[in-house]
């Protein structure tokens, strides 16, 4: 009983002497409970809005106030013509337009009752539902007010439309998080292990002894799984249309462009992965622990990012895939073009470009 009793106290000394297995232990849980508890949400709060008031009376001030207030909503800029409408949902400044027309207070005060119309981004169709019952919830609020201090029945008939995907589809939110999902975590893994793969092989004595310049052996590695990523985006982008019924609004020159962008994004950081690490299992791990989690947390398409604390905000910027995400919405579901999105470009290009002068730099240390 003895033995046994020391063969345990000397197993948890192996365990508090590891820092790494303690980590496992304790900080992943913790981390994760903080993440899925906390910073993780599926609910909207401060989307920002805008409201078309033509009434500019008592009772429309009334009704803005009640939304300003709200935790729910972040009222922007108020839009003065319609001609801004379309511009403001284009280029994403508002999830939510709320217009009171300019006859509002005199059909309620005559007619008792008046309605109020509500634009919303169905882009994304969850968050448009979502925001359609807080501010239907709000109206509903005001309304009872109103029948509490006069016994009056006014009745406010709030009208909804949905802009780019009337019918609430699934598939506008879910396939360009998909195609990004699919993307990353394919061209990075296929990458990850490409040059630590000669290392134990034993072949990395040829490349030190070849003539080719150390910057084309990392263009060599790349270039077929850059094919074969060309060809899956295809069979992707076929099944969406044809299965999924998702329409490409926007040109497909300028989608496939955008995709050629992050693929060879993700081969960088892949190329980097493997110049870094010492064995194929090692770079597997941080290429698919690394960006799975990532990605599905970070990108926009299963948790609004604008919930999310300032921190994990900031840490999102670094993901390509969330630029991407915008970018492919913007194209697929919107039909924008290249004045829509040159920020987002030019964020996936920088990094591309860093990132392929990182895995340059690292690849030719090893070779010395």
């Amino acid at each position: 009983m003895n033995q046994f009793i020391t063969f345990i106290r000397k197993e948890f000394y192996h365990v508090f002497r590891d820092s790494k297995t303690l980590l496992m232990l304790f900080g992943l849980p913790i981390v994760q409970i903080v993440l899925f508890g906390f910073a993780l949400s599926n609910e909207i709060r401060n989307a920002k809005i805008a409201i078309f008031d033509q009434a500019k009376d008592q009772t429309s001030q009334q009704i803005t106030n009640r939304f300003a207030a709200s935790r729910y909503f972040s009222l922007q800029n108020s839009i003065s013509s319609a001609s801004q409408i379309e511009a403001a949902f284009k280029e994403g400044k508002i999830k939510m337009l709320m217009i009171i027309p300019s006859n509002f207070e005199e059909d309620l005060t005559h007619f008792k009752k008046a309605s109020i119309q509500f634009i919303f981004d169905a882009s994304d169709p969850n968050t448009a539902s979502t925001l359609q019952g807080y501010a239907n919830a709000i109206i509903m609020n005001y309304q009872q007010d109103l029948l509490a201090s006069s016994n009056i029945p006014l009745q406010i008939i709030p009208q909804t439309r949905m802009l780019y995907n009337p019918e609430l589809k699934g598939a506008p939110t879910f396939v360009p998080g998909v195609m990004a999902l699919v993307l990353m975590l394919v061209c990075v893994l296929m990458t990850s292990i490409s040059i630590v793969k000669e290392k134990e092989q034993g072949t990395m004595e040829i490349l030190l002894v070849s003539p080719v310049n150390p910057f084309l052996l990392i263009i060599a590695k790349a270039v077929p799984y850059l094919a074969l990523s060309l060809v899956n985006l295809a069979v992707i982008l076929t099944l969406s249309v044809t299965l999924l019924d998702m329409p490409i609004h926007g040109s497909l020159l300028l989608l496939i462009a955008e995709s050629t962008l992050l693929i060879i994004t993700a081969l960088a950081l892949g190329l980097l992965i493997s110049n870094s690490t010492a064995n194929q299992q090692a770079a597997m791990l941080i290429a698919m622990m690394g960006m799975l989690v990532p990605t599905m947390l970070f990108t926009g398409f299963m948790f609004p990012i604008e919930n999310m604390p300032v921190p994990l905000q900031l840490i999102s910027n670094f993901l390509p895939s969330k630029w991407y995400y915008i970018i492919v919405k913007s194209i697929m579901i919107k039909g924008l073009g290249m004045t829509a999105i040159w920020k987002e470009t030019l964020i996936l290009l920088g990094m591309a470009l860093l990132l392929l002068f990182l895995s340059f730099k690292k690849f030719k240390t090893r070779l010395q």
